[in-house]
């Protein structure tokens, strides 16, 4: 571990929130920011924890994101939500859609929200993790910037559009999904790219269409829209279900981008210099609309134990359920993360253009 460098999370969360405090961003919503992007960290998902603050730094100096946003319900019924994130960070629209959406469930045991003009949200699991820790099922979902090239194509056109579903269960633990609709999210490109590593050659393709083992070949071609990008879920074949993994992503834009009235594919962060109307989903399930609690917890335990102990391949003595390396990582990290270097050293770069000091 002597690429990576311990850092004390209160430290942490202090220097975050006073780098969006510094430019401008409330100080509810720079706490609310900071937590998404440490939670990241904690979890072991360090395409999506602090090493995206400069995105976030230069998203509002560059006016794409709005640090004081006018978030408005435009459309609303006793379950349901259209919200317009006025540009805001991502984190914030999205967090406070879904308290809302928990806050309506608790009185109608479900609600769904869709919004509509908002940012990059962080992590999917955050907004899921909310509702299981009330005792639902959570939903989140969003579209993104088109990065995904569709089977049999060239050009990117869709976005990594992740999906995250959160369950309660009992003594086996709960289950939670986050995942792209790609083979990898962008920000696994990055990781690679910082650390010099190439990528698997089912990731990702060139500007000619063909695979490539070079993230920063890859990462310039999206940034220029030169042509190629990831592949989805099952790669560049039918044969290889790579038509699932793009079904499910043009899924997650319908329901993310057409049914809050915003933008698609292309048309995310489609005008230069414009905030990206970047759209998300929310849903927030209490699940003793079918079944008891005590019935819902004996089911999931009955579930996973299943999966956990059946017979384990050769070389391996443990089948995970999905969240469980997460939740276990967070265990860990109670006090401190682990931040690497070229991210330490990235972050106190910024805080020394802001004349903030790091305490770490």
């Amino acid at each position: 571990m002597d690429e990576y460098k311990r850092v004390r999370i209160k430290d942490l969360e202090e220097f975050v929130s006073s780098v969006f405090m510094k430019l401008g961003v409330p100080e509810e919503d720079a706490h609310i920011t900071a937590d998404v992007l440490i939670r990241a960290d904690k979890r072991g998902i360090e395409s999506h924890g602090v090493a995206r603050l400069v995105r976030y730094v230069k998203g509002i100096r560059d006016g794409i994101m709005n640090p004081k946003p006018n978030i408005k319900t435009v459309k609303e019924t006793p379950v349901s939500l259209v919200v317009d994130g006025d540009a805001g960070l991502g984190q914030v629209v999205g967090y406070k859609t879904m308290k809302r959406c928990i806050e309506k469930a608790k009185e109608n045991k479900i609600c769904m929200a869709t919004v509509r003009n908002s940012n990059h949200y962080g992590i999917a699991a955050y907004y899921s993790l909310m509702a299981l820790e009330e005792g639902f099922i959570g939903i989140s979902i969003t579209n993104s910037a088109p990065l995904v090239v569709p089977i049999f194509g060239k050009d990117a056109v869709l976005g990594t559009n992740p999906i995250s579903v959160a369950v309660p269960g009992g003594k086996e633990g709960a289950y939670v999904l986050d995942m792209a609709t790609s083979t990898v999210p962008r920000g696994k490109l990055e990781v690679y790219n910082r650390k010099g590593k190439k990528i698997p050659m089912v990731w990702a393709t060139d500007e000619r269409g063909n695979p490539t083992d070079d993230p920063t070949i890859v990462l310039k071609n999206l940034l220029e829209r030169r042509g190629g990008g990831l592949l989805p879920l099952g790669g560049a074949e039918e044969e290889t279900g790579g038509h699932k993994g793009y079904g499910l992503s043009l899924l997650v834009d319908i329901f993310s981008g057409v049914l809050s009235g915003g933008s698609t594919a292309l048309d995310v962060y489609g005008k230069k210099g414009q905030p990206p109307d970047v759209c998300h989903f929310f849903a927030c399930i209490d699940p003793e609309i079918f079944v008891t609690r005590e019935e819902l917890e004996r089911g999931m335990d009955h579930l996973l134990s299943t999966l956990r102990d059946s017979t384990k391949r050769e070389g391996h003595d443990r089948i995970y359920i999905h969240g469980e390396k997460e939740f276990e990582k967070e265990r860990e990290n109670t006090e401190e993360v682990w931040l690497y270097h070229k991210v330490y050293d990235n972050i106190k770069e910024i805080g020394k253009e802001l004349g903030i000091e790091a305490k770490f």
